[in-house]
Formats: C-alpha cells, structure tokens, sequence
C-alpha cells in the first residue's frame, strides 16, 4: 500500500513537473488566423496602423528616462503577432533601471549617443558593453538587465525589438521595494536594518 501511494504521488509530481516546464517554455500561442481582432472593431488598414510614436518625431527629449511603446495594450493589432517595440529616451546621466521580461529576449538598437549595457545570467556573471551608435545589444530572455547612459551632457535614444506582442517588464527596485513587502523581511535579506529599507522606499515611492 505505501509503495502504491508513493508511486501517486510520484507520478502527480511527474505531471506537475511537465506542466511548469510547459509553463516556463511557453511563449506567445501560435493562432489559427492570420490575425485577431477584437469583438465590433472594424478592421481596415486603420486596424494595423499605430500612430502613438508620432510625438517621438521633432519632439524634444524628456528630462527623465522614457519608454514609449507599441505592444499588446497600446496596439491591439500585435494579439498573436509575437512581436513589439518599444523607444527608449535616455537624457545624460539617466538609466533604465534593473528589470526583467518574463516573456521574451529583447533586441536593442542604439540609434544616437552611447549606452553602458549589461545583463546577469543565472550564474551572476556581469555581461557588459559600451555601445555606439549602430550597434545592437541582446538581453535573454528573462534575465536582469540595465541601460544606462553615461554621458555628462548627450542624450542617447534606443529601439528595442521583443519576440513578443506582450514581454511583460518587472522593475526589480519597485517590485522589491513598492510592492509591500514586510520591512523586516526585505531587512534580513539585503543584511541591513529597517531604517535604511524605509529610505529606500521613500525614494522610490510614487511621486504625488
């Protein structure tokens, strides 16, 4: 009998194995249609047409980091694509802080200035480069990576390409740090004291 109830229980682990493997494999389904749309849209070329990267051309550049881009929320014609962009504006001295895409490797174009990239792989090991204008730069899939601009006065602006209609982006400062997690926890895990967890919160709370 305990022979028989271990081997259920192995085979249930079997199966739930297959099933975060299939998970963790899983990326944009394929569909049957050339493309989907939504419910009582009429589908013309306006359909396929995203004009929300207009500002982008004669604009002048923000005094922050920006990301502008065209993915699944802000351009319904991607769903089932498996494709999306994004314009990345980074004024002097700015960075895009460390984060992750769940759902897809990401291909970076630098179309002006230089930018100090770089991504860590499950081993912590530090993958680095200085690009200049024309290069190209990818982070795999899933793993942290930055950008950041180290200029004292040019501005840098970037392309970024995901196999993707939604990459999904996950901030590690603001997921570790604006998402509630106990002070004492987030304390014992950095090896510091809940003061100086408090101030990095404040930091990077919302500003109103």
């Amino acid at each position: 009998m305990a022979s028989k109830t271990f081997a259920m229980k192995f085979f249930s682990m079997l199966i739930s194995s297959f099933a975060i493997i299939q998970m963790a494999a899983a990326a944009d389904p394929n569909i049957l249609t050339g493309f989907i749309a939504p419910p009582n849209v009429t589908v013309d070329g306006n359909f396929f047409t995203f004009t929300g990267m207009r500002s982008l051309v004669g604009g002048g550049l923000p005094t922050a980091f920006k990301v502008s881009k065209a993915a699944l929320a802000e351009f319904p014609a991607l769903n089932g694509q498996s494709v999306s962009i994004a314009v990345l504006e980074f004024p002097a001295g700015s960075t895009n802080p460390p984060h992750i895409h769940p759902r897809s490797a990401e291909l970076l174009f630098l179309i002006d200035g230089t930018l100090q990239v770089g991504f860590v792989d499950t081993t912590n090991k530090l993958f680095t480069q200085t690009l200049q204008t024309g290069d190209m730069f990818v982070f795999p899939k899933g793993l942290v990576h930055f950008q950041y601009n180290a200029a004292a006065n040019a501005p840098a602006i970037a392309i970024s390409a995901f196999g993707s209609a939604n990459a999904g982006t996950v901030s590690i400062p603001n997921t570790l740090f604006n998402a509630s997690i106990d002070d004492n926890v987030l304390a014992l895990s950095f090896k510091t004291d809940v003061a100086t967890i408090q101030h990095l919160k404040a930091g990077l709370a919302p500003k109103s």
